[in-house]
Order: C-alpha cells, then structure tokens, then sequence
C-alpha cells in the first residue's frame, strides 16, 4: 500500500466534481424545460429549484462542510509526516463512507442509510484526528 494521503484526497475532489457536473446537468435541464428560471441561480432568492435539482445542490454545499476538516486531517498527516498505515486506511474509508452517502443521497435517499453513512463517515473523521492528536503528541 502506498503510504501516500494524496490519493485519497484526490479521490474526494474527484468525487467533488463528479457531483458538481450532476448537478449542473440538473439545472441545465430545470431551466431549459422551465421548471426553474434562470434568474434564480443569480442570487438564489427568487424562485426556486424542483426538489431533484435541489437535493443535488444541497448535497454538492455538503461536500464542502466536514470533507474540509477530512482535507485539513490529511494536509496536517503530510507536513507532519504523520501517513501511518493507519491514517491512510482511514482516509480511504472516509472516502468510501463519503462516497456511499452520495449514492444513497443521490439515489433512493434513504435516510436512514444516509444517516449511517453519514455518521459513519464522522466517527473516521474524529478517528483520523485522533491518530494525528497522539502521534504529534507522542513524537514531541
């Protein structure tokens, strides 16, 4: 295994981006058939989305929320040195929880589900934090 946080990050701002292009598509689509108005998107306060596009653009905003705290774990794993074993495994099933909480999200919207994989995701994220707390600690 490639003892490397880059991957994983990378895999998180493909993921980013693959939402992004699916959501624009989306809009695309709602304001072509007339399903929203174009306008709307210039200040996000007249009118509105349908819900699909709107699920879509909440769940892109989302992407942005706690990976960030998932991208600061990893930029601090690397300065530090700090890319145990571990830390990857970690960040690579942080992206995968991530990841099915897209699709579930994005798919049949289960929210139960969601909120597994969504919580999950945290429990890696406070465990990914943890690792680096005790390795920074312990390396002074």
């Amino acid at each position: 295994m490639n003892l490397n946080l880059i991957y994983p990050m990378a895999a998180m701002v493909l993921l980013t981006f693959g939402v992004l292009l699916a959501m624009f598509r989306r809009r695309v689509r709602a304001v072509r058939s007339g399903a929203t108005q174009a306008g709307y998107y210039k200040t996000y306060q007249e009118g509105g989305e349908p819900r699909e596009v709107a699920q879509y653009t909440r769940h892109f905003v989302n992407l942005f929320e706690a990976p960030t705290l998932f991208y600061a774990a990893c930029i601090s794993g690397l300065v530090t040195g700090l890319q145990s074993t571990v830390l990857v495994v970690l960040a690579w099933a942080y992206v995968l929880l991530r990841a099915l909480h897209t699709f579930v999200h994005l798919g049949r919207n289960s929210i139960p589900s969601r909120i597994k994989a969504y919580f999950s995701s945290w429990l890696i994220l406070i465990a990914m934090w943890a690792v680096l707390v005790v390795g920074v600690a312990t390396s002074s």
